[in-house]
């Protein structure tokens, strides 16, 4: 399994590396501030005073019900402290759920302290979060662990891969029906397996009905026993991320229940022929090549990332509609329903995007990444009279590596100029280019003062780190929109 830290964040509205050239309410209105809203900027009369009493602990007035709610939400280390205050707390925490992540135990402790505290423990746990490389070194300890009663209705299990030994070679585990990694089966619903050796024999007899989200990250399995998993091993399963996969080069989902799918694998070939739930499929790695055919997905809100980089190996087949390179040839199968799309382009191309927009009508936001100048921005005649018959529902674009060169300008300003429901562009721009003056010369160029959307912002922010090849949380695939970043 991997380690990627925190999971990504949704973007915050005004983050502190955020520029936004929009004028203030009191400036465009003329309307002063309510006095509510100003005095809520004072601070509060006893926040002036020095010193006075200590505020009373009203925390511990809480039920016991509550109270453990709380301590079952906190990460381990700081669950663990509760020991340390008054006699309910520590009563509190040996019965509360149990968060239990390897990563917040103390260094020195690692390999004692997780079965010292499953043994003391009284509550249940519901979430364990191990490295996989214990399973190769440390294996009758793991099981041992495993067999805690604490771990009897245990309903989140993590096996990761920590970032400093993964790039290390490493065999891979190989789990059989008799681990005790399966006595879960009735009760977990999410769970995370890396560095595994799944056999035909072992996932034949693989059952986990509850569960909801499941991770496979580096591991050797079947097509046959893949695709099992997914369409009778887990009924149940809502959210699937496959990263590294070996042996599996072909992969058909049926599942009424799915709702998010992300890759990044050497699978080959992705069909989507009936899933009726999905709402995101996430392409992890644009550098692979993968065929891509959503035969039925009438729920696909979210679509990423395609790109123009890869070679005549890649393509997305929506019906009878291909899309290739990001060029569409025959538009016959319209899209309707995805309002999400990330892209990566070689050059910002008007003629390739407005194509997309006419097989995607419905988008709403727009992510580009990674893109470069150098082709210039033309666009057909039939274009240009679809613009004049429809409507650009965007609302939100989000522009890579901006640098305000020709290309670029007149590329943004396209849709400054004719998306009038357009509210936020955003601009990432470099470390030498995050000034106020190369603000104003790009709200010059993009035409600001003649824009269509009255409420639209220009917002200008540093490069983003943020990229969904990254993702190795099962949690980031529940994002509603999983491109959004919150640096």
């Amino acid at each position: 399994m991997e380690s990627a830290g925190p999971s990504a964040k949704k973007m915050k509205l005004a983050p502190p590396n955020i520029h936004e050239a929009a004028p203030a309410p009191s400036e465009a209105t003329g309307v002063k501030p309510p006095t509510s809203e100003i005095r809520s900027q004072e601070q509060p009369p006893e926040a002036e005073e020095d010193g006075g009493e200590e505020l009373p602990d009203r925390l511990s007035d809480l039920p016991d019900g509550v109270l453990g709610e709380i301590i079952s939400l906190l990460p381990t280390k700081d669950a663990a402290r509760t020991q340390a205050l008054a006699s309910r707390w520590r009563h509190l925490w040996r019965a509360a759920p149990l968060n239990l992540d390897y990563r917040g135990l103390p260094k020195d402790e690692e390999g004692v302290l997780p079965g010292v505290i499953l043994s003391a423990h009284e509550g249940p746990v519901h979430r364990l979060c191990l490295p996989v490389t214990l399973l190769r070194y440390g294996a009758d300890v793991v099981e041992g662990w495993l067999r805690y009663p604490a771990l009897d209705n245990l309903q989140e299990l993590e096996f990761y891969l920590p970032r400093r030994v993964y790039s290390v070679p490493m065999p891979h585990v190989v789990l059989s029906a008799t681990s005790s990694i399966f006595r879960f089966s009735s009760t977990l619903r999410v769970a995370t397996i890396s560095k595994c050796h799944l056999s035909d024999d072992t996932v034949e007899t693989l059952r986990f009905p509850q569960l909801r989200k499941l991770a496979i990250l580096d591991v050797k399995i079947s097509e046959v026993s893949l695709h099992r998993i997914i369409a009778t091993g887990c009924p149940g399963l809502e959210c699937l991320l496959l990263r590294t996969i070996s042996g599996a080069f072909r992969l058909r989902i049926n599942s009424p229940t799915l709702r998010s799918i992300g890759v990044r694998s050497f699978i080959r070939e992705l069909i989507i022929e009936d899933a009726p739930s999905l709402k995101r499929l996430l392409h992890l790695q644009m550098y692979m090549e993968m065929q891509i055919s959503v035969i039925s997905a009438p729920k696909l809100e979210t679509l990423g990332s395609i790109t123009d980089w890869c070679s005549n190996n890649s393509r997305l087949v929506f019906g009878s509609t291909v899309i290739q390179e990001l060029r569409i040839d025959n538009l016959t199968t319209v899209v309707g329903t995805v309002k999400v799309l990330a892209i990566h382009m070689l050059n910002f191309n008007l003629d390739m995007l407005i194509g997309l927009m006419r097989c995607f009508p419905c988008l709403e936001k727009l992510y580009m990444k990674r893109s470069r100048s150098g082709a210039k921005n033309l666009w057909r005649r039939k274009h240009l009279n679809y613009l004049r018959c429809h409507e650009i529902r965007l609302k939100t674009i989000v522009m890579g590596y901006y640098r305000g060169i020709r290309a670029q300008v007149n590329f943004a300003s396209f849709f400054v100029l004719n998306a009038r429901m357009l509210e936020s562009i955003r601009l990432e721009v470099t470390p030498d280019n995050y000034n106020e003056a190369f603000f104003a010369e790009q709200h010059r160029m993009l035409q600001m003062e003649k824009r269509a959307s009255s409420g639209v912002r220009l917002c200008f922010t540093s490069v983003c780190r943020h990229n969904v090849e990254d993702i190795v949380e099962i949690s980031d695939l529940d994002l509603t929109d999983p491109f959004a970043c919150g640096c």
